[in-house]
C-alpha cells in the first residue's frame, strides 16, 4: 500500500460527461485503499468542462487551482477564481466551464465516485 501519490505518476482519464479534461485520481481505492473520499486533480481547456450532471448520494467539492470558471449548481450560477472552492450536493444537477485560457481543478468527493455510470445523472438521463 502507497500513502504518497505523485500526479506525475497517475494515468490521466477523460472522465464521462465532460469535454477538454484530463484528470489524474490521486487518492481512492484503487491508490490507497481509501474508502470513504476520493481526490483528484482536473486540468481543463477554455470553455470546456463538465457538462450538466449530478452525482446521486455523493457530495462533491471543487478547489479551483488555477483559471477561471463558469459555474452552476442547483440553479445558482457564479463565476469562480483560483484560490476559491465550491460545493456540489449529492443529487444537485451542477456544471462547471473554464473561461480563461485553461485551468486546474482539485475535486474531492465523498464518498468515492470512481467514474461508475450509476453515479452521474444527466439531464437527458444519458
Amino acid at each position: 500500500m502507497r500513502y504518497l501519490v505523485k500526479q506525475s505518476e497517475v494515468t490521466p482519464y477523460s472522465p464521462a460527461n465532460h469535454i477538454g479534461t484530463r484528470n489524474f485520481r490521486l487518492i481512492g481505492p484503487e491508490t490507497v485503499g481509501a474508502k470513504q473520499v476520493e481526490v483528484l486533480v482536473g486540468e481543463l481547456e477554455r470553455g470546456k468542462g463538465a457538462l450538466p450532471h449530478a452525482h446521486p448520494g455523493i457530495e462533491q467539492v471543487c478547489y479551483l487551482l488555477e483559471g477561471e470558471a463558469h459555474v452552476e449548481v442547483a440553479g445558482e450560477k457564479f463565476e469562480m477564481k483560483a484560490g476559491e472552492a465550491c460545493y456540489f450536493p449529492p443529487d444537485a444537477m451542477h456544471l462547471f466551464i473554464v473561461t480563461s485560457d485553461r485551468a486546474r481543478v482539485l475535486v474531492i468527493y465523498a464518498p468515492p465516485y470512481g467514474e461508475h455510470p450509476a453515479r452521474r445523472v444527466t439531464p437527458s438521463g444519458a
